[in-house]
C-alpha cells in the first residue's frame, strides 16, 4: 500500500469533486484501491449528513384553543382518527364537523373524501356540501339545475333543500379523489 491520504486531503477532494487526475490518486501513486475509495465516499456523505431538523417532527399533540378541562378527560386525539375505516361509521353531521373544524388535517382529507362517498359534492364559491335531492331536471356540459340539500355550517348547523339550484361545475371540487 502506498501513502494514504489525510482526512483533510480527502475533504478537499469530496469537496472539490475533483476525480481521476485529482490530487488524490497522485498521493496514491496513480491507483486507488477500495480502501481509499471507500474513505472517499464515507468523507464525502460525511459533508451532506442530515442534521437532527431535516427529520420529520415528532407529532405533539398541541390544542389550537386550549381550555382548562379535568385532566381525567383524554388530553389527546385517540389513534383512531388516523384510520380511514373509522370515517365510513361516523354520521353525515360528524364528518361535517370535522372538516369545518379540523381545517388542514389528514382528518379533514378524510371526512371529505367519506362525504364525497356519500355523494356529497363541494361548492367552491359557497364553500359547502351540496348532494342532490332528485335527478336534476337540466344538464349541459358546464352545469346541472334541479333540487338539492346542501349543509347550512353558518346559521343553522343543518341541512337544507335549496330548490332550482344551478350547480355550475366550475365550483365543483374535483381535485380529491375518492
Amino acid at each position: 500500500g502506498g501513502m494514504h491520504p489525510s482526512v483533510a486531503e480527502a475533504e478537499a477532494v469530496a469537496a472539490s469533486g475533483t476525480s481521476a487526475g485529482g490530487a488524490l490518486p497522485e498521493l496514491l501513486g496513480g491507483r486507488m484501491d477500495d480502501d481509499q475509495r471507500m474513505l472517499r465516499a464515507l468523507e464525502a456523505s460525511l459533508h451532506n449528513i442530515p442534521e437532527l431538523q431535516d427529520s420529520e417532527r415528532p407529532k405533539t399533540y398541541v390544542p389550537r384553543n386550549p381550555y382548562p378541562t379535568p385532566g381525567s378527560f383524554p388530553q389527546t386525539p385517540a389513534p383512531v382518527f388516523d384510520f380511514p375505516s373509522i370515517f365510513e361509521k361516523f354520521d353525515t353531521d360528524t364528518l361535517f364537523f370535522i372538516f369545518y373544524y379540523q381545517q388542514g388535517t389528514y382528518q379533514q382529507y378524510l371526512a371529505a373524501r367519506e362525504l364525497k362517498k356519500q355523494s356529497w359534492r363541494y361548492h367552491k364559491k359557497y364553500l359547502t356540501w351540496f348532494q342532490r335531492h332528485e335527478e336534476p331536471r337540466v344538464t349541459t356540459d358546464e352545469y346541472e339545475q334541479g333540487t338539492y340539500v346542501y349543509f347550512d355550517y353558518e346559521t343553522g348547523w343543518c341541512q337544507r333543500i335549496k330548490t332550482d339550484f344551478t350547480f355550475e361545475y366550475g365550483y365543483l371540487e374535483d381535485e380529491l379523489n375518492v
